[in-house]
């Protein structure tokens, strides 16, 4: 059997790094015996979709940065596609180094990089290099393929891509702050296979989603009450805008809690009375960085 696990690419890419790390998992943790397929796509929203159409497994994506917060795209395409479920998260270390065929810093015109990761760098970036053009592209690895041909263009990405392209490193750890790390979620259609998951059993996490009938004074109190009232902690909690009518909400949030637990289930069940549209977005656990190195 081939397991095909869509990521945003081109190869080199964070996201790339978190999928090989889950494949790695499910070979030496879980024992899973198959042949894995890591299949790049340009954007996030297209790793999304290729599970939902039915052309990928999974889809590993970055979901939040411990610097730049929430990656919204894939907050906005879990909200639309009704069939997926988180099955894993992933927490990984990130260090951006800038990669150029340039010989010196002062040589650099342009910067390309994902918009987080130039966030992430962008002290670095006024200190070091304030006066090139920073130019944002889908991701860390898009620009890479141009550095051979204009000594005066550089990119910020990953040590690992810097040797997959076998491109030079000018700078290395140049984000602004060394505790750098994303999230990433493993995403399937529906409930994955025991084997592909982290427990079998009990889960630490829940994610979910949803939308107000009304944007009226106390309407986000009563959710949050629901949860405080059974002691269920919130690690996390987001709004996004509707895209139907400016000051229209949608709510994420993380909850520590297993969505099967009796306490989460009475919690569910009255959020459904106050929310107009609810959508679980997966029950998971959260993988330790120490157990995909």
């Amino acid at each position: 059997m081939t397991i095909s696990i869509a990521h945003l690419g081109p190869p080199g890419t964070y996201t790339e790094q978190a999928a090989v790390f889950y494949v790695n998992w499910l070979g030496t943790s879980m024992g899973v015996e198959a042949t894995l397929c890591l299949c790049p796509y340009p954007t996030i929203s297209q790793s999304l979709h290729a599970v939902a159409d039915g052309h990928a497994h999974f889809a590993v994506v970055p979901v939040e940065n411990s610097i730049e917060g929430s990656v919204t795209t894939t907050l906005d395409t879990l909200w639309q596609l009704d069939s997926l479920r988180i099955q894993l998260a992933l927490v990984l270390p990130i260090a951006h180094t800038l990669i150029s065929c340039a010989p010196n810093l002062d040589s650099i015109k342009t910067i390309y990089s994902h918009p987080q990761a130039l966030a992430q760098c962008q002290g670095w970036l006024e200190r070091f290099l304030p006066t090139v053009q920073i130019i944002s592209s889908n991701s860390t690895t898009e620009a890479l393929e141009l550095l051979e041909q204009d000594p005066t263009i550089a990119a910020i990405a990953s040590s690992r891509a810097a040797k997959l392209y076998n491109l030079p490193i000018l700078a290395s750890g140049i984000n602004d702050n060394p505790e750098n790390f994303t999230r990433f979620w493993v995403v399937s259609q529906g409930e994955a296979d025991a084997r592909y998951r982290a427990s079998t059993t009990r889960t630490s996490h829940t994610s979910l989603a949803f939308s107000m009938p009304a944007n009226t004074p106390g309407a986000l109190v009563k959710p949050l009450q629901i949860f405080a009232q059974l002691g269920i902690n919130l690690s996390r909690i987001e709004s996004r805008p509707t895209k139907r009518s400016l000051g229209e909400y949608l709510f994420f949030m993380d909850l520590e809690a297993d969505a099967k637990e009796a306490q989460m289930q009475s919690a569910l069940a009255e959020l459904t009375i106050h929310t107009e549209v609810l959508k679980i977005l997966g029950a998971y656990n959260v993988l330790p960085i120490s157990a995909v190195n």
